[in-house]
């Protein structure tokens, strides 16, 4: 699922068109549709913060909480990571850490070797050293636990583990970027499917990803009065769904 790229251009575009608003060239229009894209996504974490405090939706098909939750899936992903130094490197399209995966791999008194996952406990870095310290709560290849900083992750287990294959990410990655791309034919920008990159957003997002760059191609052209109206709908809309 995805929102073409072309068809929010075209509908921006016939809009400001219509009403005589001016012109968006494709690379203002890539610029703008990334921040709009960028906008939705993040909201969508700021609503389930909002919706999870309140009463949920008897009805499955009409629960923000689940319709959240359907939107922000398609961005779950695992990846194995890289290693720099002393720390496991966080995934360049990473956005939200999610869990920490151990493979903890151990022998049978047969010889047989077998694998389990375990999740990693998230700790503070200022608090591995007091955990470290105590034989009870001292992390165990049982009982991992993980620190991230801005220098990436580190994961502990009996010992400190390094080895790349033993370790496994799950988060939220960010959405891809954008871009309308386009052959001059005669000088004409026309439409290439090919090299061009879609929303990853929601199908339902077509609008309001059509809205909040109207209203950023506002203030673009100096129209405040399509800025506002924009900017109005968009407003509008967020009532009506948390109404």
């Amino acid at each position: 699922m995805a929102v073409s790229i072309d068809t929010v251009y075209q509908k921006v575009l016939g809009i400001l068109n219509k009403e005589q608003r001016g012109y968006v060239t494709a690379q203002e229009f890539n610029l703008f549709a990334n921040q709009a894209q960028l906008d939705l996504f993040e909201q969508y974490f700021y609503d389930i913060n909002q919706f999870g405090r309140m009463p949920g939706n008897s009805t499955e098909y009409s629960d923000m909480l689940n319709i959240l939750n359907e939107k922000i899936n398609v961005f779950e992903t695992t990846a194995a990571p890289t290693r720099t130094g002393s720390f496991f490197d966080e995934p360049t399209d990473l956005y939200r850490l999610g869990t920490v995966v151990y493979k903890n791999t151990t022998t049978n008194t047969f010889g047989v070797a077998s694998t389990e996952s375990i999740e990693a406990e998230r700790i503070n870095a200022n608090e591995f050293l007091y955990i470290n310290s105590s034989p009870l709560t001292k992390p165990k290849n049982v009982r991992p636990v993980f620190v991230s900083n801005t220098s990436g992750v580190r994961v502990y287990g009996n010992n400190e583990i390094t080895d790349v294959t033993e370790v496994e990410f799950q988060y939220i990655k960010k959405p891809a970027k954008v871009e309308w791309k386009y052959q001059m034919v005669l000088g004409e920008a026309l439409y290439d499917s090919t090299y061009s990159v879609d929303f990853e957003l929601h199908p339902s997002e077509e609008v309001e990803l059509v809205t909040k760059i109207l209203e950023l191609s506002g203030l673009l052209v100096k129209d405040y009065n399509l800025y506002n109206v924009a900017n109005q709908e968009e407003i509008e809309t967020i009532q009506q769904e948390k109404s």
